[in-house]
């Protein structure tokens, strides 16, 4: 399959594994601090020391950002106007 020259170079089929690996380089990266940074629980005292876990601001970041875009699916699915709202 030849791949059309004027698409832009995100959306062709040759450019997905270096996105994928440019992915990958930069989950790694986020995650290679946490062998050298001395964690504190800021929360100890309360019964929980989560925030000192292995790769915490990794993942929670992670599932934040998921849980906003799900947030914003089912807000979408109540603030959302037909295509001709502003034909009528």
């Amino acid at each position: 399959m030849i791949e059309d020259p004027h698409k832009h170079w995100l959306y062709r089929r040759s450019s997905l594994p270096w996105l994928w690996g440019i992915l990958i380089a930069i989950l790694v990266i986020s995650v290679v601090p946490e062998f050298f940074i001395q964690h504190y629980t800021y929360f100890e005292d309360q019964g929980t020391t989560i925030e000192a876990s292995f790769g915490f601001h990794a993942w929670y970041g992670f599932f934040t950002c998921a849980a906003m875009v799900v947030g914003a699916k089912i807000l979408g699915v109540f603030l959302k106007r037909k295509d001709n709202y502003y034909d009528d």
